[in-house]
């Protein structure tokens, strides 16, 4: 489907119809919308490298049903079919480094192949198919509970946020901008000044775009302008989501978000942070040890294909940077919003959680 983008309808950022797994192409928005297809587990793979699918719950789910596409192929060809699905697995899991939300969900499906070893590769694909889709509707139910526990922490007024947090980067309806829609649909008067995010404009592509569909204030800002913004007494908190959270409490996100929390801090604004238990990974104590994506030079050097800067400039395109624990107010998640000191309190939440037989690890 290409189409020019117009009208006012809910997005779901992935579909699973006719034995394939269907995802809206952000990387044409917001000039067109269009659906990529894809049929097999590489053709997600690739998917999630070049960013047609995008945003850490979003690429999780995506990576599920990657790997009910691969447990098909393997299951009509391959000589040895619980080998070949730890490579796809692999193949999957290496699309992206940093957000933990695509190792976390390829491992959960992985498990459910662990759990059945008498049964056929066929009957597995199809228990596999089950486990995606539970993936999917555990993730839209999620990011309307963050919303939930979040909307009542933004304060009446500016809010800021960067990259995109919403039904974009999600199944559907968000994390960070999940709190500010569940905040507008319960009467708060806000308006969303949204960083447009260099170099790939996730902001004045994607969080823009999403906001006009619903007639929420957004004023687009360059990311540049956020402490002349802050400064000027516009903004009340500022709200982002995350890729990985560590032990300690460490932000993992796009990059520019850390520069933003050291300006809310200085202007003496709460800074919230909206991720599902998934995105915690406390095997890792603190932020210093995650890997960060490098992406390709042309990122920074060009957009929409043409030249902005100078040929055969050096360039560095790291894809997240790392927000020291000690500049966030609180993280907001579907179990409810966690305060300093986090290595206690995310811990004890994992911990409640596992005692109750919740699917986080």
């Amino acid at each position: 489907m290409n189409q020019p983008v117009s009208g006012r309808k809910p997005v779901r950022t992935l579909a699973w119809e006719d034995g394939a797994l269907h995802l809206i192409d952000q990387r044409r928005l917001p000039r067109e919308f269009e659906t990529v297809t894809c049929r097999t587990a590489e053709e997600v793979a690739a998917a999630i490298r070049s960013m047609v699918v995008r945003g850490a719950p979003a690429i999780g789910a995506a990576a599920a049903y990657g790997i009910v596409l691969g447990a098909r192929e393997a299951a009509e060809g391959a000589d040895d079919f619980r080998a070949e699905m730890a490579r796809i697995a692999g193949r999957l899991r290496s699309a992206r480094p940093t957000a933990v939300n695509l190792s976390w969900a390829v491992d959960r499906m992985m498990r459910v192949i662990d759990a059945c070893p008498h049964m056929s590769p066929a009957a597995l694909a199809d228990r596999l198919l089950e486990e995606a889709h539970a993936i999917a509707a555990e993730d839209a139910a999620t990011c309307r509970k963050i919303g939930a526990h979040g909307a009542a922490l933004v304060e009446p007024g500016g809010v800021m946020t960067h990259c995109n947090t919403g039904a974009l980067a999600t199944v559907d309806y968000g994390t960070a901008l999940g709190v500010i829609r569940a905040a507008w649909s319960r009467g708060t008067p806000l308006r969303v000044y949204a960083c447009e995010t260099r170099p790939f404009l996730q902001g004045a592509r994607l969080t823009a775009w999403e906001l006009l569909q619903e007639d929420i204030p957004v004023t687009l800002i360059t990311d540049n302008m956020a402490a002349h913004v802050m400064h000027r007494g516009l903004v009340r908190s500022v709200i982002v989501g995350a890729d990985r959270i560590t032990a300690n409490g460490d932000v993992v996100n796009k990059i520019g978000t850390y520069g933003l929390a050291i300006l809310a801090r200085e202007h003496g604004i709460p800074f919230y942070v909206a991720a599902p238990v998934s995105t915690l990974d406390l095997s890792l104590e603190h932020g210093g040890q995650v890997p960060i994506e490098e992406r390709a030079a042309s990122e920074v050097t060009h957009i929409a294909g043409q030249p902005i800067a100078p040929e055969g400039v050096d360039v560095l395109n790291p894809a997240f940077d790392v927000t020291p624990a000690r500049y966030v107010t609180a993280i907001i998640t579907e179990h409810g919003v966690v305060r300093p000191p986090y290595e206690e309190g995310l811990a004890r939440l994992v911990n409640r959680l596992d005692e109750q037989g919740a699917d986080i690890a």
